[in-house]
């Protein structure tokens, strides 16, 4: 196991407030004038969010909007630990956002679109999801060209198995030490089936690479230089691949995890009332109709008809996210994923 040279040589930005200091991988800022300034940390990619900040930014055009992207970890110990000047706070790493709402770090906020939420789908007045994004598994076509492609994990662990001269050194996945979402979605693999650690033990017999973000291991294999990657957000897949029949995007047919997409505005935010007006346009009709077409992500406006498909395991949100954040439960789950992984 190795990290990939990208992930290895990537120099962090450093945003330096007076709130302290902590590390980002983008920056962007819609308008410049002096105008009231809404200030998002957020681990969603500039290129994905741009279309629902322009937006709101048409309908607000006096609004500045300061958007600052970082990894989940890093998102949360920039509230948790500094207290950010931050007025909305996005993560895909509901257990994260959980605990910051369940430690106090989230203000309230009420208002017709958040209470248009099932209790599912928010938690309290505090914490409120806006999309629900299946995890999938990409496969390059041309390494199954005469294999069957894997819909299912035992499938996977048997054709990796088989074919260790094909795939070795070049499976990419999360890495749970370093990605507050690549922890969450190793843990919620590992609750559903015990066939996770069958795969990770063939993972890491194969040199597995390991990633800290979704974007990148898209990035690599669009380059050819991984064949698979496990655990990756499908909403970013579906964007960032479209015009590439020659990956496919795979939903496993014995469970697919879908994630919540989730926001709060902290405790902190020198300006709360931007921060609950961002959060309503991404709840309201408007913004759920831009998230679904321009940016790829599945709206949150279905929730209330939702019917997951057989395969389909929403994480709900809920006190439960935290078991596996218990410093005793993490450094447990660690050890038998290194144990798995990171192997001579």
């Amino acid at each position: 196991m190795r990290l990939p040279a990208p992930a290895a040589a990537l120099i962090a930005l450093v945003v330096a407030t007076a709130a302290g200091a902590f590390e980002t991988e983008g920056h962007r800022r819609w308008g410049d004038g002096p105008g009231p300034v809404l200030r998002i940390l957020s681990t969603t990619d500039i290129d994905i969010a741009a279309p629902a900040v322009a937006a709101f930014r048409a309908a607000n055009p006096a609004i500045v909007v300061d958007y600052t992207m970082a990894a989940s970890t890093e998102v949360y110990r920039a509230i948790a630990d500094e207290g950010a000047a931050v007025d909305l706070v996005i993560s895909s790493a509901m257990d994260l956002q959980m605990k910051l709402a369940n430690d106090g770090f989230a203000a309230a906020h009420a208002s017709a679109a958040a209470e248009a939420l099932p209790d599912w789908a928010r938690w309290r007045d505090r914490l409120f999801g806006f999309t629900l994004e299946p995890v999938v598994i990409l496969a390059a076509r041309a390494a199954f060209a005469d294999l069957a492609l894997p819909r299912a994990r035992r499938a996977l662990v048997d054709v990796l198995r088989d074919n260790p001269e094909r795939f070795a050194g070049r499976i990419a996945t999360y890495d749970p030490h370093v990605s507050g979402a690549g922890y969450l979605f190793a843990t919620q693999d590992a609750r559903h089936s015990d066939t996770f650690w069958r795969l990770a033990e063939v993972m890491g017999r194969l040199d597995a690479q390991l990633y800290c973000c979704s974007g990148e291991m898209i990035e690599d294999m669009l380059a050819g230089r991984i064949a698979l990657a496990y655990n990756v957000v499908g909403s970013y897949a579906a964007t960032r691949l479209a015009g590439h029949p020659d990956i496919a995007v795979i939903e496993p047919e014995d469970f697919t995890i879908a994630i919540l997409r989730t926001a709060l505005i902290p405790a902190s935010a020198p300006a709360p009332s931007l921060g609950g007006a961002f959060l309503d346009f991404l709840l309201g009709p408007e913004g759920q109709a831009l998230m679904a077409d321009r940016a790829g992500l599945p709206p949150g406006a279905a929730f209330t008809a939702i019917v997951p498909a057989a395969h389909l395991r929403p994480v709900r949100l809920g006190p439960g996210l935290l078991v596996g954040l218990d410093p005793l439960e993490r450094a447990a789950f660690l050890r038998e994923w290194d144990a798995a992984l990171i192997q001579p």
